[in-house]
């Protein structure tokens, strides 16, 4: 039995028949050039090592970082997304700001060899501080003043570097405004603000900090990171942060949190990017080691749902290896 519209059978089928059928009216298409990839920059040199808990990703030295650029630009991937540690930690996260640290360093060498590639920075300091807060602390708690203070300081020599976005991560209240604030008086009204908007307070980070090396080193992120549990709080907070002048607004963990993304999407005309991470890629990485599923459709089909829930910016570390699939389908 099927369904009848009046005298016609519905017959939905017709157009699953072949791949090319489907390829044709396909709703939702991920695109290369909407990827971007996040790359780990770290002290030293001659430096590309496997991080152990996110296979096929890496940590990167400065004069090492070019190679992963160019591997990004030639698969067509659209951006790279760049997280920096520090060679000695403060209380303050000094280094974060620091026009010699590897970030900066690693801007410079990046638009030299891939100008056209839109570069963006992490802007935060749990990989800079002592104590892997994201904020500068007071007694045992996080300061939002000056932790905002610090911030604006760190996007400025970003963008004194030559980033073209500047992606405040820290989640402190105002750091929107004190960014877009700064940037404009010292004359980069051109560099961008993508916000993490909605940081949930995550257990899929799991992998990332083992990379950054940005675990705190007592507590948590709670006080300043979303809840898993609330949605009009994370609203509250992408209203917040363009009205202080946000261009694109980030909503993190992506996959876990697809009902966030299109909530936002309904409610906000800005560009919305959700970021798909490390334990969220870890995960798929280690079922596909097992033979427990197919990497490259896994990849495919999550990537894709976030779009369909209305991403236009896709945050992920299986950036460079999607846009290659990609590629090879349309050549065949």
């Amino acid at each position: 039995m099927f369904a009848d519209e009046g005298s016609r059978p519905v017959r939905l089928r017709r157009l699953r028949k072949t791949p090319a059928l489907r390829a044709l009216v396909r709703e939702i298409r991920v695109s290369a050039q909407q990827l971007v990839y996040p790359v780990f920059v770290v002290p030293g040199s001659g430096v590309k090592s496997e991080i152990d808990s996110m296979p096929g990703q890496f940590h990167w030295s400065v004069d090492r970082v070019a190679d992963a650029a160019r591997s990004a630009a030639d698969a067509g991937v659209g951006g790279l997304l760049l997280f920096g540690q520090a060679a000695i930690k403060s209380p303050s996260g000094s280094e974060a700001s620091d026009s010699d640290g590897v970030t900066q360093q690693a801007i410079e060498v990046i638009k030299a060899a891939v100008p056209d590639l839109v570069l963006c920075t992490d802007v935060c300091l749990c990989s800079y501080t002592d104590h892997g807060h994201c904020g500068v602390l007071v007694g045992d708690e996080v300061d939002n003043d000056a932790s905002v203070d610090r911030v604006a300081q760190v996007a400025l020599s970003h963008a004194q570097a030559g980033a073209d976005v500047v992606a405040p991560s820290d989640m402190m209240d105002g750091r929107v405004r004190a960014v877009r604030t700064l940037l404009d008086s010292e004359g980069f009204i051109d560099v961008s603000i993508m916000a993490y908007a909605a940081k949930y307070a995550s257990a899929f980070y799991g992998p990332f900090r083992d990379a950054a090396d940005s675990a705190p080193m007592f507590g948590d992120r709670h006080g300043y990171q979303l809840d898993p549990a609330n949605i009009r709080e994370a609203i509250r907070e992408v209203e917040l942060d363009v009205a202080e002048g946000a261009d694109i607004v980030i909503v993190k963990p992506g996959l876990t949190y697809l009902d966030v993304v299109a909530q936002v999407r309904s409610q906000f005309d800005v560009p919305v990017a959700a970021y798909v991470v490390s334990g969220e890629y870890a995960a798929i990485k280690a079922a596909a080691s097992r033979g427990w599923l197919d990497e490259r459709t896994a990849f495919m089909e999550t990537l894709t749902s976030v779009a369909r829930a209305g991403a236009d910016v896709i945050i992920t570390y299986s950036a460079i290896d999607v846009a290659r699939w990609m590629t090879e389908s349309r050549s065949r």
